[in-house]
Parts: C-alpha cells; sequence; structure tokens
C-alpha cells in the first residue's frame, strides 16, 4: 500500500489496529458483501421461483462481485448523492444482462445493516481472539507468581498483604467476564434479514404473489445464504440501534478492564515492583536517557478511554430513532464502530504484549513487604501478649503510640522502622521480653499473612480458566509484534 503523508490517515488502522480488523472494515470488503448479499438475494428469489431471474444472471453477478470500479462510483455518487444507488447503478452496467434483477424488493438497508452485521460479528471473533491470548498469558503470570507475597494496597494505602499471583487474577477475572459477555452477543448476534422499506416485508408479498409462507423461507434462505441461523424478527427499515449500543458496550467493558490493568501496572512501576517490556533500543524519553516510562501502559489508557467513551454515540443513536427509522445515525456509525473495534484491538494487542513480558522484582516486593510487615504484625503481637498476661487495653495504647512514633521517624527523618524493637523493649509486653511464648521471626514470617490466596490461585486456574483455554486452545497465538 502506497503511504499517504499529505493527508490525514487515522493512526486506528496505520499504528493500533491488526490487518485483518482494517480489511475487514475497508470499503472493499463492505462493497464487496453488498455485492454477495444481492446474489443471495437473487439466488434465493430464484429457489423460490421467481421465473425471471436466470442461473445465466447469478453466474454474471458472481464473475462481477469484486471487480470494483470506485472511480466510476465516486463520479456516480457525486451526482445523485446516493452511495447505495451509485455502486447498484454501476453494478448494473458491469452486470447488463442482470441489471433488471439486482436489488429486487430490497431496500438500502437490506445491503447496509446486513453488511454492517456481518463486518462487526467477524470482528468480534477477532476481539474474541486477543481476548483469549491475553488470558493466557495473565494465566501463566498468575501460576508463576501464585505465592510471591507482596503489599496488597486499598485506598492505595499498604493494607493486608496478598501474592503476585492473586493480583494478577483480579486482572483475569475481568478479562474472562468480557469473554463471557462476549459469547453471549456472538452467540445472540442476527441478521437483519428481508424486510422491504419499514420492515412490514410488502415488497416481497407482492413479488411472490402474496404468501407469506415463502416469505418467511426467503429471508431464511438469505440469512443461510450469509452464514446467520436467524433473523431479527421485527425491525424497521433498520434492524434496532440498540444492537449496536449493546455490542459497543462490550468493548466498552474490555476496555474498562484493560484500562484498570493499565493503572495497576504504572503503579507497579512507580515502585518498581513490576515493569512492562522494555526493548533493548527502547528509548524512554528525548531529555532523560535513563528514563523507562510505561509507555504501552499509557497507550492502553489513551485507547481505552476512546472505546469508552465512543460507546455513548450508539446510545445516542438508538435512543434518538424516530418511528421506523431517521438517517441521523448514518454518518456517527461510519466512524463511531470501526473505531471502536480498532482500538479495542489494538488495546488487547497491548495488554498481551505487557501481560506475556512482565518483568517482576521479587527483591523489591520484598523490601516493600519487609518495611510494612512490622505494622501488620501487631495484631498478632498483641493477641500473644494478652495470653501471656497482658492486659488487652493497655497494651493496644502501648502499641498505638510505638506506631505512631516508628511513623514519625520513617517520615521526618528518614529512619527504618523500628517497631518492633521499641515493643521488644517495652515491658509491658511479657510475650517479646523472654516470658512469654511469642518468636517474632514466626511471626513476621510473610507467608502467615497470605490466608488462602496461593491456594485461591491454584483453584481459579484450574476450576475457571482451565476449561476456557481448553475450548479455545486454537485460538492461542503468540503475542502480535508491536511496530510502535
Amino acid at each position: 500500500m502506497t503511504e499517504r503523508h499529505d493527508t490525514y490517515q487515522n493512526p486506528l488502522g496505520d499504528r493500533y489496529a491488526g490487518p485483518e480488523m482494517a480489511r475487514l472494515f475497508s470499503d472493499k470488503n463492505r462493497h464487496t458483501t453488498w455485492r454477495r448479499l444481492w446474489i443471495a438475494l437473487a439466488e434465493a428469489e430464484q429457489e423460490l421461483g421467481l421465473k425471471n431471474i436466470t442461473r445465466a444472471q447469478i453466474d454474471e453477478m458472481r464473475r462481477n462481485q469484486d471487480d470494483i470500479p470506485y472511480d466510476q462510483i465516486r463520479r456516480l455518487e457525486a451526482k445523485i448523492k446516493h452511495d447505495v444507488m451509485a455502486h447498484l447503478r454501476v453494478f448494473g452496467d458491469q452486470c447488463p444482462t442482470a441489471r433488471p434483477i439486482i436489488h429486487l424488493g430490497a431496500t438500502s438497508a437490506y445491503v447496509l445493516d446486513n453488511t454492517d452485521l456481518i463486518i462487526m460479528r467477524n470482528a468480534l471473533e477477532i476481539i474474541r481472539q486477543r481476548l483469549v491470548g491475553v488470558i493466557d498469558a495473565l494465566s501463566k503470570q498468575a501460576a508463576t507468581h501464585r505465592d510471591l507475597v507482596t503489599l496488597g494496597f486499598t485506598h492505595y494505602q499498604p493494607a493486608q498483604l496478598t501474592t503476585v499471583g492473586k493480583r494478577v487474577c483480579l486482572w483475569l477475572q475481568d478479562f474472562l467476564l468480557d469473554l463471557e459477555e462476549l459469547e453471549y452477543r456472538v452467540e445472540t448476534l442476527k441478521f437483519r434479514g428481508v424486510k422491504g422499506a419499514t420492515g412490514t416485508q410488502d415488497s416481497f408479498m407482492a413479488l411472490i404473489d402474496g404468501d407469506s409462507g415463502k416469505v418467511k423461507r426467503l429471508e431464511q434462505l438469505v440469512a443461510e445464504k450469509m452464514g446467520f441461523s436467524a433473523s431479527y424478527p421485527v425491525t424497521g427499515q433498520t434492524y434496532s440501534r440498540k444492537v449496536d449500543s449493546q455490542v459497543l458496550a462490550l468493548l466498552s467493558g474490555i476496555a474498562q478492564s484493560a484500562h484498570k490493568f493499565s493503572n495497576d501496572i504504572r503503579l507497579l512501576q512507580n515502585l518498581r515492583e513490576a515493569e512492562e517490556p522494555f526493548e533493548a533500543e527502547q528509548v524512554g524519553s528525548s531529555a532523560m536517557p535513563y528514563k523507562r516510562n510505561p509507555v504501552l501502559s499509557e497507550r492502553i489508557a489513551s485507547l481505552a478511554r476512546l472505546v469508552m467513551c465512543g460507546s455513548l454515540n450508539p446510545v445516542f443513536t438508538a435512543s434518538g430513532q424516530w418511528f421506523e427509522r431517521t438517517l441521523d445515525d448514518s454518518a456517527n456509525r461510519r466512524i463511531s464502530i470501526p473505531e471502536a473495534f480498532m482500538a479495542t484491538e489494538g488495546l488487547l494487542n497491548l495488554v498481551h504484549n505487557i501481560a506475556a513480558g512482565l518483568k517482576v522484582n521479587p527483591k523489591i516486593i520484598e523490601r516493600h513487604v519487609r518495611d510494612e510487615l512490622p505494622f501488620l504484625a501487631t495484631e498478632r503481637i498483641l493477641m500473644a501478649a494478652v495470653k501471656a498476661g497482658g492486659d488487652r487495653q493497655a497494651l493496644h495504647e502501648r502499641i498505638r503510640l510505638h506506631s505512631m512514633e516508628a511513623v514519625r521517624l520513617i517520615k521526618e527523618e528518614g529512619k527504618d522502622n523500628d517497631l518492633l524493637d521499641r515493643i521488644a523493649n517495652d515491658l509491658e509486653f511479657p510475650a517479646v521480653t523472654g516470658r512469654g511464648q511469642l518468636d517474632l521471626d514466626k511471626v513476621l514470617e510473610p507467608k502467615n499473612f497470605i490466608g488462602r490466596a496461593p491456594d485461591q490461585v491454584d483453584d481459579f486456574l484450574k476450576d475457571t480458566v482451565a476449561p476456557v483455554l481448553k475450548k479455545y486452545k486454537d485460538l492461542i497465538e503468540e503475542p502480535v509484534k508491536l511496530t510502535v
């Protein structure tokens, strides 16, 4: 493809989405699908007994299906201001024998809407493959780090301990929920069908001599020829725009999961506990050569914001339709639907790369755990000291005072956490002054503070994740190579 540098190019196609997704939403694929729909309609009408449609006409249409003279179509559209009619007339010129029967009984929405549904279904299959790749990569990280103790955060403040693997499972579960929603959307997405100008199928009733059963069979035949098992039972001129809203809500959900993931990676990279992949010749900053900026995660956040905001477009479109249809959806849908799919694929490719190449730094994690563990251990120290004969209320106050002073020294003087030394030297604590049963080394073993986290990881991977990966084993692939 010749590069164009003198006019705007959408970066979703140039930089982020894969070539397969870009091809799906290309003019060539869209307009070839229009022609396939015209052929399927003619075939079905012939099969139901319309004698003025011949096999020779259908064969002529097939021979010209992929030959689309765009320059000729654009010149005609500029005159008549109707894209479907421009394509229809040019296709008729290419197929002079078939011209009288192309688009017979149909309205523009027959090719426009059915094509959109075909493209969206195929695009969802690409998104499914990208999701499965992410789930596979994250599951491996979860298994690898199932029992690596790390500091958990609530409100981005140190909380109880967890494990790196358990945290990965939180990301993983979000993407699994997205996959469940995607499966439902793929299973329930239907064909618009052959419904006529306002959805009543009146034109087809006239063609087939008022035979309602044959009209129903016509719709079924066309749907099957285009790979659908069912059509929406009722439509206006268009299928309900609520379908677009539901599909883009799914993409928004994927973007939400990815954005949350990217936020956590950026925070972890600041803590130096984990880092996204950084290539040998990669430049982190034009001014600061030492920088390793989390640019992949930041790009995820950028694209996710586009998808989440863009998912509102079909919301307003669906709510703003008048009766059987208005045309104020057309220009918006040409932009919002392709961009949502391409951006979603782009951000999933980024998530997959980070998940597969995530670098975890156990020593930094261990240091952070060690710094905070004395505070986390105070409840157990308190319980042991009470068992050794201490006064619970008095000891609680002593721990509070020692904790406040330890925090002050850390924050104001940059000293190490000396809370345990303070408690050990406090004669009010028989459990740590030789008269009690408390073994501080044992109490301060981090794995004593993670509950069932490793078991939760094992159970989750075995019971929830493994069946999904087995089901989609043929979709698992290595991360796509990022070019920027």
